[in-house]
């Protein structure tokens, strides 16, 4: 039989009651249930009006089966996460092992890279409209001067890929349209989160000042080069840092919504290019009032989400490693 608890150990266990009370009558009202919520109303014909209908699973068989602007957001979503992660990865890993280096006015540097990311999203994002302008923007007078042998390069290779069979293949042309070309919106958007990697170059910096420098000295000494030097001590000693960014980045990009939102008044154009699942998503719960459609659709990126985290751990166990496991 358990023991009677003691007047000192009920009263803790009131007072703690007390402490987290407000947390968990929050996380009921404001996490828990509006979930619960959500999963009902994703089975449902619901548009905030009228009370929802049930309807079985009908949205989630309209999504997969007849919904060609479902497939078309996921597509865009993938396509930015596949290049925008490593991209924006790899640059701040190169911008964080330079400030890395022992340079005069290195305190300057790291400010200076950091400060875009902490700029709110909003003005960065008005800022890279003027950027991207594609008559009068920055990028496109940076490119000026060599966009005609850019655009020669490109038609030769374009003409090879079409010798060889590969079908629609794009005619681009330099400088490019950007947010007004289907084609270069989403490498636009890729190009503006590069910009903001400063968060990631913080935490690369942090971990490549805790890499011992007995290895490198011992890797010098047997004469590895500063190539075999990074791929054998630097990677794999941050390599948790690198895994953390890369599922937070993949879980970021899912949820690719405000600059593609506000670069395109919310109509993920041009042709639907940068129509992002988040912003899908949010088109069919506030503007077409489809609640019950887009609680179908934040349930399937719920499971995507899990899917892909899943995947990530699995492919890579074994090669990321923990000092002390």
């Amino acid at each position: 039989m358990a023991e009677r608890w003691t007047r000192a150990e009920r009263r803790r266990q009131i007072l703690g009651l007390v402490f987290t009370g407000p947390w968990i009558l929050g996380f009921l009202v404001f996490a828990l249930y509006p979930v619960i919520t959500s999963f009902y109303y994703s089975l449902c014909d619901y548009n905030v009006f009228d009370p929802p209908v049930f309807n079985g699973g009908r949205n989630y068989v309209e999504l997969v089966h007849e919904d060609k602007l479902f497939w078309t957001s996921l597509w865009n979503t993938a396509y930015f996460m596949f290049f925008a992660i490593p991209t924006t990865m790899l640059t701040a890993l190169v911008l964080a092992m330079l400030l890395n280096l022992k340079v005069r006015g290195q305190a300057f540097y790291r400010t200076i890279f950091f400060l875009p990311s902490i700029v709110p999203i909003v003005a960065s994002t008005v800022l890279w409209l003027w950027i991207l302008n594609p008559r009068y923007g920055v990028a496109n007078k940076i490119l000026g001067p060599i966009s005609p042998y850019l655009q020669i390069c490109w038609d030769a290779l374009r003409d090879k890929l079409i010798s060889w069979g590969v079908e629609n293949v794009p005619a681009l042309r330099f400088p490019p349209g950007w947010l007004t070309n289907e084609y270069w919106s989403k490498p636009g958007l890729i190009l503006m989160s590069v910009w903001g990697v400063g968060n990631n170059m913080i935490l690369y910096l942090a971990g490549l000042q805790e890499v011992p420098k007995e290895l490198y000295e011992a890797a010098e000494i047997d004469g590895a080069s500063a190539w075999k030097r990074t791929w054998h001590i630097t990677l794999p000693m941050i390599s948790p840092i690198l895994f953390f960014t890369l599922v937070m980045g993949m879980i970021g990009t899912f949820q690719y919504f405000t600059q593609a939102f506000i670069m395109t008044d919310g109509g993920g154009g041009p042709n639907d290019s940068t129509l992002f699942y988040a912003m899908y998503l949010f088109n069919n719960a506030f503007i077409y009032f489809k609640m019950g459609y887009a609680s179908a659709m934040a349930w399937i990126l719920f499971v995507l989400i899990v899917i892909c985290t899943a995947l990530t751990f699995r492919l890579t166990r074994g090669r990321v490693y923990y000092a002390g496991a």
